[in-house]
């Protein structure tokens, strides 16, 4: 009976301690670095701190994911800040390449040819400060979905949906329109 109890504990735990992206919107995001204690305030402003350690020279930074349940993710991120939710499409084109071009090279160096790196919409995002989920492609999760890429300089950002990108044949197939993309990587 006590088993039972503490299980039940550490499950109510996870369930409310774990930010789910089912139950995340940062559309309305109130991150501002000027004022550093409205990062520690909110939740989905945690990125942004991390950001605010980054040095400014350093365009892009990775991270693991802190999350238990994706012992497997590292996050890529722009040490830039750009405005509420901080979409890819308020990045310059510079920007976003730089980020793609890092994020792939670390996806490669990690997982070969089995990566995929997903970026989930403003409304399922449980942060706000840009990123992008690196990770081991699941299998089967190809769909009809897609535009195909030969360069990150290419890679569409999408105004409010996410996307996910994953190598195919020495090209990228860039799948959009859906808010959440990070369930097709190995947690």
């Amino acid at each position: 009976m006590r088993t039972r109890q503490i299980v039940l504990c550490a499950v109510l735990f996870l369930l409310t301690a774990v930010r789910h992206p089912l139950d995340a919107d940062v559309r309305g995001c109130q991150c501002d670095v000027t004022h550093p204690e409205s990062l520690a305030a909110q939740k989905e402003c945690s990125l942004c701190a991390e950001a605010e350690k980054v040095p400014a020279y350093q365009e892009v930074f990775f991270l693991k994911d802190r999350n238990p349940t994706k012992p497997n993710r590292i996050l890529a991120l722009p040490r830039v800040h750009t405005p509420g939710a901080h979409p890819l499409s308020s990045l310059s084109a510079d920007q976003r390449h730089v980020l793609w071009a890092a994020a792939l090279a670390r996806a490669a160096e990690a997982w070969g040819d089995g990566w995929a790196i997903a970026y989930n919409g403003e409304e399922k995002r449980t942060q706000c400060h840009a990123h992008l989920h690196i990770g081991k492609l699941l299998p089967d999760q190809e769909n009809e979905h897609f535009i195909v890429v030969t360069t990150v300089g290419d890679i569409p950002a999408p105004e409010h949906a996410g996307l996910w990108v994953h190598p195919v044949g020495g090209k990228l197939h860039v799948h959009l329109g859906e808010q959440v993309n990070e369930t097709v990587l190995e947690r």
